[in-house]
């Protein structure tokens, strides 16, 4: 159309670039664009589009180097994004395809979930048995500087970026921890594939159920986690179990509600309110309980968000089991991934998540029932002194047991157990020892 002036096509240029987002939404959930249509919603604002029009034009012609169209129009969007919340962001095709590998559960990097903290790095949580979690990477930490270049002013995905790369070359972080002076930690990039649950016996009848991230498939391996346990024990009910949500970040909040599921025989999971019809769910649970109604504790930390947050916050609101460990991270919002036409798309947050209870976890989080804090365990040796069953002519026990010496210069050949150097953990299984004892088990 000639006798369009340059201001229009480029105020169509920029609807069409941000209607493509909209239209997915639309289809997405149903009537939403009609009936922002029938609402009256305000026209395209001219008077702020000829000002971008404006930047435009000025950037191009006095900008240092050259700059095309497509750069400037993208950078754009992101700026857009990004100024949002700490979570909205624009995916090109690498960013786009790395989130679909993330949740499948296989990706390339350091193995670490960061967010943004008053324009530093900072890190949600390691990801288990990664080149992060390996190095000694905590939550809290911020990272300053990534290869000698300082963080101060990345958006996540620029950050993310940076720290993504091919398996076996090395990356160099500064990081600060508590307010203490910059270190450095080198660490070596490596293709990450997460088991999302470990299981394992603690001590006879008590069981170690842990979730690193929420993929598409955790549900289900919970429930089989759930089934050895049972089957470990003799396919017998387990006595007790521990939920270790602790430095998981979250993930698929579908993945979140089937998990809280599995410990629920009925009621509200969680809910989410957002503009948009389709935002506002409720989940709720089933009558089946895969795990028997098992007395549990759930370990949480400021690495817990998001959906394991969801998690906690359920179980916790229909008192099923008893929180341990420090405040969680507080991230309660839902992002929605909105596939563009172009291999691109739009990670944009849609809506709050509430507990059964009407809690929102934004910005605050789970307190734990009972706060432990993470602390070295240190053994005393114990002193062997002589016992009654030493003694040179002792008697016997009187109901015919067996006599109890000391210990003294036998052999130890006790094997380690995750709970001998985890204090949070120690303490979760001596509170459900400590149930069963009352209970009469």
């Amino acid at each position: 159309m000639p006798h369009l002036s340059r201001l229009t096509s480029l105020a169509l240029a920029i609807a069409l670039v941000i209607g493509a987002p909209l239209l997915h939404a639309a289809q997405a959930v149903e009537t939403a664009a009609p009936a922002a249509a029938t609402n009256g919603k305000a026209p395209l604002p001219l008077d702020e589009l000829r000002t971008f029009a404006e930047v435009m034009d000025r950037i191009k012609a006095a900008y240092v180097e050259p700059v095309d169209d497509k750069t400037l129009l993208e950078n754009a969007i992101k700026g857009m994004l990004s100024n949002l919340d700490p979570h909205s962001a624009y995916l090109g095709p690498e960013d786009f395809a790395e989130l679909q590998e993330s949740t499948s559960g296989e990706f390339g990097g350091l193995g670490i979930e960061v967010g943004l903290e008053d324009g530093f790095v900072k890190v949600v949580s390691p990801i288990d048995d990664t080149p992060a979690s390996k190095a000694g990477i905590q939550p809290g930490d911020l990272i300053v500087k990534i290869d000698g270049e300082p963080t101060k002013g990345l958006s996540m995905m620029e950050a993310v970026d940076k720290m993504r790369g091919k398996a076996g070359e090395k990356i160099l972080l500064t990081l600060v921890r508590e307010g203490g002076q910059p270190f450095d930690v080198e660490l070596t990039r490596a293709v990450i594939k997460v088991k999302s649950v470990k299981s394992l016996v603690l001590e006879p009848g008590y069981g170690y159920l842990r979730i690193t991230q929420f993929q598409v498939n955790t549900g289900d391996e919970v429930g089989k986690a759930l089934a050895k346990l049972r089957k470990d024990y003799g396919n017998k009910k387990l006595r007790g179990l521990v939920l270790d949500l602790r430095n998981n970040p979250g993930g698929v909040l579908q993945s979140a509600v089937e998990v809280t599921d599995h410990f629920l025989k009925k009621g509200l999971i969680v809910y989410t309110k957002g503009r948009i019809a389709n935002s506002e769910l409720r989940f709720s649970a089933d009558p089946v309980d895969a795990s028997e109604g098992v007395p549990l504790v759930v370990l949480i930390n400021g690495g817990s968000a998001s959906a394991s947050e969801i998690v906690a916050g359920a179980l916790q609101d229909h008192k099923r089991g008893i929180l341990m460990g420090t405040d969680s991270f507080g991230k309660g919002s839902v992002q929605t991934v909105l596939p563009l036409s172009n291999e691109r798309a739009l990670k944009i947050t849609t809506a709050l998540y509430f507990t059964p209870n009407g809690r929102s976890i934004q910005a605050q989080g789970i307190v734990p029932d009972i706060e432990v804090t993470r602390a070295k365990i240190t053994r005393e040796q114990d002193g062997e002194s002589f016992k009654e069953a030493d003694l040179a002519g002792h008697l016997g026990n009187g109901n015919g047991g067996a006599d109890k010496p000391s210990s003294k210069g036998k052999a130890q050949s006790k094997q380690p157990r995750p709970q001998d150097d985890d204090f949070q953990l120690s303490q979760a299984l001596n509170l459900l020892k400590g149930l069963s004892v009352t209970r009469g088990d």
